[in-house]
């Protein structure tokens, strides 16, 4: 297979020493909005006292320094309009030119060449064989894509639309470098801060990071064709979390391994819908009948800290001033005792409805069956 390993950061963990506002703010929108509203002064305040500390990232930048040993007359161009409108009005013979005259000097910069396209090149090459269609068409944009959904949409530059953006951890670092010569599949990988050459990004939108575009209950792959399969925070996200399931498993090599991460007690999240929590039984449920289950654990990554810290910090986002600032004075060893009366509190009493089905111990459901004229679907399974 000819397909080298290489990575390309799109984000990175800043430093003091690497901070840089435009691209801090860029993949911080929450930062964004607050410096926006005048809630905090800047994203170099925010990263100071917050940052840090919750490991933000910052986008790579889009251009370097020019040099002599890497200029690029086009990409020069790209990033000094002053210098292609001076050789449109005939006032420069070329970028070069200039470059050598006046923009080393002035330190200027130009487009930085992403590697993304070479690396996807190589990659979706040795990623054709497997494809239950090998003929089928790269898109515009060098992806295959197995969906004419209309929601399946490129959202590269989309600002309105959620974004599934996680780095992996550490393990999951180790377990790519480690099969560096094979090719994993990552089932719903959103957009991924880092581009790895033998991580097939599968997803149902067409991030940047994005190889593949489909739907994870039909994957479009022959059996047997992956060496491991990554799946974090996805499988509560489907409606039929059994079938891709199934599907995982079938794509996998034999002796091949799957990394599966579920949310537990986490809130109501993520675009487009969120269907199913599982218990560390439940998700076991999901693959024994398919796989040999060699272990679970909890790491610090999904320690229960998380849960709670994102239950309260939800809660809290979603009352009136006065309610927030009762709630957050509120004792750990008040929560914990008989909940009964605490129900009458403000910021029990006013929580939003949209604020309790995010975050409700468990939700209710009426229903009835419908007349035979009804036009509902009929339910036509006999009991036993």
């Amino acid at each position: 297979m000819n397909n080298p390993f290489k990575s390309a950061a799109l984000q990175v963990t800043p430093t003091p020493q690497t901070f840089d506002e435009k691209a801090y703010l860029a993949v911080n929108p929450d930062v964004a909005e607050a410096v926006r509203l005048g809630k905090i002064g800047s994203g170099w305040r925010h990263f100071k006292k917050f940052g840090h500390i919750e490991g933000r990232r910052q986008k790579v930048a889009d251009d370097e320094p020019a040099t002599p040993e890497n200029f690029d007359e086009a990409r020069y161009l790209a990033a000094n309009p002053d210098v292609r409108q001076a050789i449109e009005l005939g006032q420069l013979v070329s970028g070069r030119a200039h470059f050598d005259q006046l923009g080393r000097a002035q330190g200027r910069r130009q487009e930085r060449m992403s590697d993304i396209p070479a690396i996807r090149a190589r990659k979706l090459s040795a990623v054709r064989p497997l494809l239950l269609d090998p003929e089928a068409p790269l898109s515009g944009s060098g992806k295959f894509v197995f969906s004419d959904e209309p929601s399946l949409q490129a959202q590269d530059a989309a600002e309105d639309m959620p974004i599934s953006e996680n780095g992996y951890d550490d393990e999951t670092v180790e377990l790519i470098e480690r099969h560096a010569d094979g090719l994993i599949l990552d089932v719903g990988a959103g957009y991924r801060p880092v581009y790895y050459s033998n991580v097939v990004n599968f997803e149902m939108m067409d991030y940047a990071t994005t190889d593949v575009v489909g739907l994870a209950h039909r994957l479009p792959f022959k059996n047997d064709a992956f060496d491991g399969v990554i799946s974090i925070a996805v499988l509560e996200h489907v409606k039929d979390p059994f079938r891709c399931a199934a599907e995982i498993a079938r794509v996998l090599k034999p002796g091949g391994w799957l990394k599966c991460c579920v949310p537990f007690l986490q809130p109501l999240h993520g675009y487009p819908h969120h269907y199913f929590n599982m218990t560390h039984e439940g998700l076991r449920t999901l693959f024994e009948e398919h796989l040999t289950i060699e272990r679970q654990e909890v790491t610090n990554p999904t320690h229960p800290i998380w849960a709670i810290a994102w239950q309260l910090r939800s809660w809290s986002q979603g009352l009136s001033p006065g309610a927030r600032k009762q709630f957050l004075r509120t004792r750990v060893e008040d929560l914990i005792a008989y909940p009964g009366p605490l129900l009458e509190k403000p910021w029990a009493r006013e929580l939003p409805r949209e604020k309790l089905f995010e975050l409700a111990a468990a939700t209710i459901l009426y229903a009835r069956k419908p007349e035979p004229d009804s036009t509902a679907n009929p339910i036509t399974t006999s009991a036993p």
